[in-house]
């Protein structure tokens, strides 16, 4: 008997192991994104020595001291990132306490004293009559009716037949992978934004300084002229306006020193400071690594590097998960619930071993009955839910390749645009010069000194603006590829 006894139960516990790996529900399945097998407008020469541009460790693709410690400062204190920390805490102790779903839950009932009192005409007669008095007659007034001191251990156990437990434990992954794409998303729009306001800087020192020497040349047009005003050569009005075109060039100096200092600030607030200057190079040439051979890496190299898609695609997984639960939440649920411990009535028999002895174990197998209909809608929905995650992937996907196809334009147009720009403040110097002889030689007005001077003026703030914004292209083609997290 006791080995038939054995038996059974080596049988039963076989049978809820099995049970417990059921797994109901649809497994999730990678959607077809349809990506095109190279990015519109890439135009570069691939070798065999390239690498891909996204992959590209951040202090590896800026060379700038200054700006790799603004990065690291950033990175560091930031409280978009700080939170973003926090929050891969919290879902990894989510996913840690899944782990005990599996497991069965104890509870100590470290003491229960239950009394009841009872006078002799309740409808029911005394428990075992007076059992303190062991047979005596129960006293009109109220008595102890009933004792009872128990001591024990209960634990309750649901058996995960049909893989709730292991469905949630996906949700929960999922989730905490989504945490983690979160911080990598923030670190690359962060060392991306640090990277432009930092561009940004240099630039307006670079403007600040054209402003400056074209202050300067313009002080000594008006020397010149107010030189031939006083000879009789020209009238009041060259000097008058020489005089508004000096004032122009001067005023762009505080507006610079106001944009600088707006910016400096921003910068301080990026990187988790208070607002103070901001120390940076000025070479600006020196900013970044853009010359090893790179290449853009097939569409699908977006997919596996952007934390954005990868969110994407785990909110998807979770979408999908949480369909599954709400599937297994219309079948019959199995549980265990059981106790051990002692049990008396008379408090010196409370730890009496064994005949204080307690135990019981009992299973529980139910299913819902009227409510199956609003388990249904439930279901419904979390089906809907997971429809609305998949095109939201198939969105994002869309979305980064045409910002990669975007960049990679704009950075090739801005190297035309530069080189344009450059011959540009090439011929207006040279006009600025010309017109300056012409008019010492009487062969040109002060009007067309004026005019080349403003056209110098305007050709060289855009060339700076310009090769600024070369700089942050560089920098969104390489956020857009995914770049910044490593």
């Amino acid at each position: 008997m006791k080995y038939l006894k054995f038996v059974h139960l080596v049988y039963c516990i076989a049978l809820i192991a099995a049970a417990s790996a059921c797994k109901v529900g649809k497994p999730y399945q990678p959607p077809a994104l349809g990506l095109p097998e190279e990015f519109r407008g890439d135009t570069i020469t691939y070798r065999e020595d390239t690498v891909i541009f996204g992959h590209i460790p951040w202090r590896s693709f800026f060379n700038d001291p200054q700006l790799l410690s603004l990065i690291d400062s950033g990175l560091a204190n930031n409280y978009d990132m700080r939170t973003a920390l926090k929050n891969i805490e919290i879902a990894n102790r989510n996913l840690r306490q899944n782990r005990l779903e599996y497991l069965p839950a104890f509870d100590a009932n470290i003491a229960t004293v239950n009394r009841q009192y009872r006078s002799r005409d309740f409808y029911a007669g005394p428990s075992s009559k007076w059992y303190t008095e062991e047979g005596g007659e129960a006293p009109n007034k109220l008595f102890n009716y009933q004792s009872q001191f128990a001591s024990g251990i209960e634990f309750s156990w649901e058996l995960d037949i049909w893989g709730r437990i292991a469905n949630q434990k996906d949700q929960l992954k999922a989730e905490f992978l989504d945490s983690y794409e979160a911080k990598n998303a923030i670190q690359t729009m962060l060392v991306s934004d640090i990277a432009k306001g930092y561009f940004n800087l240099i630039m307006l020192d670079a403007q600040i300084e054209v402003a400056k020497r074209n202050l300067t040349l313009n002080d000594s047009t008006l020397r010149m002229i107010q030189l031939q005003f006083e000879a009789g050569e020209i009238t009041a009005l060259a000097i008058q306006q020489t005089e508004s075109q000096r004032l122009l060039a001067a005023s762009l100096i505080p507006e610079i020193e106001k944009e600088i200092a707006i910016q400096e600030n921003s910068l301080r607030v990026l990187i988790g400071q208070m607002p103070e200057a901001v120390g940076r190079n000025n070479k600006i040439d020196s900013l970044m690594n853009t010359e090893t051979g790179i290449t853009l890496g097939a569409p699908l190299e977006i997919v596996r590097n952007r934390p954005d898609i990868k969110r994407a695609e785990y909110a998807l997984i979770s979408a999908n998960a949480q369909m599954n639960i709400q599937q297994i939440m219309r079948y019959p649920q199995l549980s265990l619930n059981g106790v051990f411990g002692v049990n008396s009535m008379l408090p010196k028999n409370w730890f009496n071993i064994p005949g204080a002895l307690l135990g019981g174990i009992v299973g529980n197998l139910t299913g819902p009955v009227f409510r199956n209909g609003r388990l249904k809608n439930q279901y419904e929905v979390a089906r809907l839910e997971r429809e609305k995650a998949e095109l939201e992937l198939q969105r994002s996907v869309m979305e980064a390749v045409s910002e990669v196809s975007n960049a990679v334009v704009t950075v090739e147009k801005q190297v035309e645009q530069l080189k344009l720009a450059r011959k540009r403040v090439e011929n207006s110097q040279l006009a600025v010069k010309n017109a300056s002889l012409l008019f010492k030689g009487g062969y040109a007005t002060y009007l067309e000194v004026i005019t080349a001077q403003s056209n110098a003026l305007d050709s060289e703030l855009s060339l700076v603006d310009i090769g600024a914004r070369q700089l942050q292209a560089y920098v969104d083609l390489y956020r857009s590829l995914g770049g910044g997290w490593r």
